[in-house]
């Protein structure tokens, strides 16, 4: 990954947009930024995280102050980063949340997070994503690096990686989690003891199984501990064993119980073969005897009925010669039934014939009706030959009077359509002229309402202005007040020092006093050395203590302090009115009144010229549609009028064609439809009067015919009268019952004879046969035979049970086992990866894998400590068991080839642990970028102190970092050390403002 650009707008200290081009350091490869404490360099690091990750680590679990406090309400807030990633250049831009001005109306709202992300393309920015969760997940798949992990390679921050290699097993393990993604091994462990509770669960289950087979298998069995049967082997059975407690004996006896049970099964199965025969011994000799007496009482009610068959001979001879006659008669009944119906059809034929006559006779045909049939049907054809004709005029005549409506109404409807057409024309007159004005007056609207925009800036800028007045002369009053306390405190302090100085020069002339009182004639003074002492200094009554003087320094120090910080609060407030009076653009506020009087006026002018305008363009843009309707009106109602005067003038010729035909048709008729009627009723009255004349003579001979076939069927059936066969006919139930009224007689006498004789061939015995003591020798048989079945049944159930109950106890034996053997290895693993016994190293699955990370970290490490060092020290990963019980495996020690031995890192002096650190950095940096699918990283900054190493550390340090930008790598440094200011020629400076905000000056070479 390499950093091209970065900037900032109203972030942290930089409230104007800054721009950092990393570009520009490339042909240098390590550049510095530098400026006073507070300036913002860290910020600029703050913005690159922000920017990828939407935030900043020093601010996770505090207030997230990320916009300037220097901002106005107006100003924008946005970070954005350009960088290369694989083949792409991509460009982010994030704002987080914050309160802005409202854009409509006055007051503050909160601006939601923005993101944009844009991918370069074709010579220009392609949008990709557009939300910041959207931003989000496009940036981990461009930057497989977390957040932790960016901050751990790419931004080393104060302390960071320092903190890595001076912290404890469990600091320095979180952190490794946080980079590796180890927690899934920890999940390893929790599941592993889930399995293992598992496991424990199924094997207590398995062991309360087993209890309960064996349990129910020797309730089941407690019975056959009193058999005292043998066994198939000739050897008494054994009795109930003794009560066993392990599971293999209780199994054994288990074995044993199902033999006996086998064995007593095999007896009762015996048992129930012998019962079986007895019974069916009985049962044969029972059914002997009950088949004799039933045929001895079949044998005597067949004799009976031969006897009643034989006495009712005499009646089925009549119903014989009732049926012969019946028969007889039967085909004179078809020809007597013909002739009857011929009969009655003549008769109605001529009546018909008759009534025909009497209604063509009223109906005034106009011809002679007694002419034959074919006549008659002659005359009707002709006449309906003209009906059609008189049928179409009926019904033309029928509606002239509608298609006269119709063509009244289609005039009204074309004079109503006339005059709408002349209402939208004069309509669309009207809007045209009114679009026309409202053309006129647009252009000077737009103008007017497009000055709604500077009219508002001015309005705001005014208003800051006058708050700037406002401020400035709050300021200037407060600072008066403070001059006044400053001259006050500027006393004080004149007459704290002329008490200082009065009690000094009281203390010094009471020192000579002090002095002369130690002179002694003749012995040399302690400050001049004069032997001789003519005026000594005679001791004063104002005589000055320490205590004094000590309390008027005091004093004196106290005026001091209150003056300059009186002093300071009102350069405070002078520098703060200047501040508000340059904000003001040094106008008065009555000036600035005025003007935001006169931007008033012209934003509610621009705002009543918007309006209007709208309002305008709103009605202009109704009226062309109004227009555009009534056009397209009035061309439907032309199109519409010369359609409806086609139809009113094919309607005119189409009456006047019909009233032609109608007077034709009518004759001398009252109307068409009269005459139509006429001549329909002439036809109808004809036909039906050929019709009935023509069927009375089929009906006449039809009967003739009937009476010569119903001669001939008496005769061939021997009958002197139609009256006689009649009175021999019976319906075809009462032949049916005849008939089988003699079949079955003949039947049953039969069938009687038949089985009387096949009885009488028995030879049975006159005495009834008693079944009375066969029946009682059958029920014993059977009742011994049931008993032995349920014992046999009984057996055989126990052998089923207690053969299943061997199975499932075998089973759950075997089970048992496996469990244990399963749960052993469970247990084994699960305390191992939990860092347990027989884990000598109570190290933790998570704890090796990320042991064997560190491993690869240090000998990253120590490939530039060794070069930093001067091959003195070597970082060591030790797997040593912690004091205490504490996890193990993870701890660093430093061994110093000076004295070949290890110690702790904490040991190191503050350079060491500096050059320590910076290897452990950048070896951490290579391992997880390594990790993260091989992310080069082109740009790395490094903020940390390099103000505590020496010269020649500082020189080793400074040497280490000019390797890293080997291949085209940039960094960036963050110091305060003068020497690095010096060797180090491409600088970052960051200013802060008298006012606060700060600002960026970017270099490559130094000035000379």
């Amino acid at each position: 990954m390499r950093i091209h650009r970065i900037e900032v707008e109203g972030f942290g200290p930089f409230r104007q947009r800054q721009i950092v081009d990393i570009d520009e350091y490339a042909d240098d490869g390590i550049f510095l930024i530098s400026g006073r404490t507070g300036a913002g360099k860290s910020s600029l690091l703050d913005a690159i995280c922000f920017a990828l990750y939407g935030g900043v680590p020093r601010y996770d679990g505090g207030e997230k102050r990320l916009r300037s406090d220097h901002c106005a309400p107006a100003d924008a807030t946005e970070v954005a980063l350009e960088f290369t990633a694989g083949d792409a250049r991509w460009r982010v831009e994030r704002s987080p949340e914050y309160q802005r001005a409202k854009k409509n109306g006055t007051g503050m709202t909160t601006a939601a997070p923005q993101a944009r992300l844009f991918r370069w393309e074709d010579g220009g920015w392609q949008g990709v994503a557009a939300r910041p969760r959207d931003v989000g997940e496009a940036l981990h798949e461009i930057l497989p690096l977390t957040q932790g992990q960016f901050l751990q390679v790419i931004l080393l921050a104060q302390n960071r990686f320092a903190r890595f290699l001076l912290a404890g097993g469990g600091e320095r393990q979180a952190l490794l989690r946080s980079l590796f993604d180890s927690e899934r091994f920890e999940q390893y462990e929790a599941d592993l003891d889930e399995r293992r509770r598992r496991s424990e669960a199924r094997s207590s289950e398995s062991v309360a199984l087993l209890d309960r087979v064996l349990a129910e298998a020797e309730r089941v069995s407690a019975d056959l501990a009193d058999d005292a049967e043998v066994d198939p082997e000739g050897g008494a059975v054994a009795g109930a064993a003794g009560v066993a407690t392990d599971p293999a004996s209780r199994i054994a006896a288990l074995e044993r119980a199902v033999d006996r049970a086998r064995y007593r099964a095999e007896t009762t199965d015996n048992a129930v073969d012998a019962a079986a025969a007895a019974r069916e011994a009985a049962e044969t000799v029972h059914t002997r005897a009950e088949r004799a007496r039933e045929k001895q009482e079949r044998r005597g009610a067949a004799r009976a009925r031969l006897r009643g068959l034989e006495e009712r001979d005499g009646s089925i001879d009549e119903a014989r010669a009732e049926l012969a006659a019946a028969l007889r008669a039967e085909p004179v009944r078809t020809a007597a039934t013909a002739a009857d119906q011929a009969r009655d059809a003549a008769i109605r034929a001529d009546a018909a014939a008759e009534a025909a006559l009497r209604e063509a006779s009223g109906a005034a045909i106009g011809i002679d009706l007694d002419a034959d049939p074919v006549a008659l049907r002659a005359a009707a054809d002709e006449r309906a030959g003209a009906l059609p004709a008189l049928r179409e005029a009926a019904e033309a005549e029928q509606a002239l009077p509608r298609r006269r409506d119709e063509r009244d109404r289609l005039r009204a409807e074309d004079a109503d359509r006339a005059r709408d057409e002349a209402a939208a024309v004069r309509r669309a007159a009207e809007l045209d002229a009114r679009i026309a004005e409202i053309d006129a007056l647009l252009p000077a609207l737009g103008e007017a309402a497009a000055l709604a925009a500077a009219a508002r800036a001015d309005l705001v800028d005014a208003g800051e202005r006058l708050a700037a007045c406002a401020e400035a002369e709050e300021c200037e009053a407060l600072r008066a007040q403070a001059d006044a306390r400053a001259l006050a405190r500027s006393a004080e302090l004149d007459a704290a020092n002329r008490e200082l100085r009065t009690l000094r020069e009281h203390r010094l002339r009471g020192n000579a006093a002090d002095l002369a009182a130690q002179l002694v004639p003749g012995e040399p003074c302690a400050v001049c050395g004069a032997t001789e002492h003519p005026q000594p200094a005679a001791a004063a009554d104002d005589a000055v203590s320490d205590e004094q003087i000590d309390g008027a320094e005091q004093r004196l120090d106290a005026a001091m302090a209150a003056l300059r910080e009186a002093n300071q609060a009102a350069a405070a407030l002078a520098e703060n009115a200047a501040r508000a009076r340059g904000r003001a653009g040094g106008e008065t506020a009555d000036a600035i009144r005025a003007r935001r009087a006169e931007a008033l006026t012209r934003v509610e002018a621009a705002e009543d010229a918007a309006r209007r305008r709208d309002a305008l363009t709103a009605e202009k843009a109704s009226a062309l549609d109004e227009r555009r309707r009534l056009r397209e009106l009035t061309d439907a109602f032309s199109a519409e009028r010369a359609d409806r005067a086609s139809r009113i003038a094919v309607l005119d010729a189409s009456i006047r064609e019909q009233e032609r035909a109608v007077e034709a048709a009518r004759g001398s008729a009252a109307s068409a439809a009269l005459r139509m009627a006429e001549s329909e009723s002439a036809v109808r009255h004809l036909r039906v009067l050929a019709d009935a004349r023509a069927e009375r003579e089929a009906r006449a001979a039809l009967h003739g015919e009937a009476l010569a076939r119903l001669a001939d069927a008496l005769e061939t059936a021997g009958f002197e009268s139609a009256d006689a066969a009649a009175s021999a006919l019976r319906s075809e139930q009462e032949r049916e019952a005849l008939a089988a009224r003699v079949r079955g007689h003949e039947a049953a006498l039969a069938a009687e004879k038949a089985t009387l004789l096949e009885l009488e061939l028995e030879a049975l015995p006159e005495e009834p046969v008693d079944t009375s003591e066969t029946e009682r020798a059958r029920d014993d048989a059977r009742a011994a035979w049931a008993a032995a079945v349920q014992a046999a049944l009984a057996a055989e159930q126990l052998v089923t049970r207690l053969s299943q109950l061997l199975t499932d106890a075998r089973a759950a034996h075997a089970t048992l086992g496996a469990l244990a053997e399963e749960h052993a290895v469970i247990v084994r693993l699960a305390d191992t990866i939990a860092g347990r016994a027989p884990n000598t190293h109570r190290m933790k699955l998570e704890t090796f894998v990320l042991a064997a990370e560190l491993e690869q970290i240090i000998a990253a490490a120590n490939l530039r400590l060794a070069d930093m060092s001067d091959g003195r020290y070597r970082l060591r990963h030790s797997d040593a068991l912690a004091a205490r019980g504490a996890a193990s495996g993870l701890s660093i020690e430093v061994f110093d080839a000076y004295t070949g031995l290890s110690r702790p890192a904490q040991s190191l002096s503050g350079g060491e642990t500096f050059l320590a650190s910076l290897a452990l950095a950048l070896g951490l940096a290579e391992v997880v970028t390594a990790r993260a699918g091989g992310v080069r990283l082109d740009t790395l900054f490094i903020d940390e102190g390099f103000g505590s190493l020496d010269a020649e550390t500082l020189e080793t340090a400074m040497r280490t970092l000019d390797e890293l930008r080997q291949g085209g790598r940039t960094v960036g440094l963050i110091s305060h050390v003068e020497a690095m200011r010096e060797q180090i020629p491409a600088q970052l400076r960051v200013e802060a403002l008298p006012g606060g905000p700060s600002l960026v000056h970017q270099t490559v070479r130094l000035e000379a």
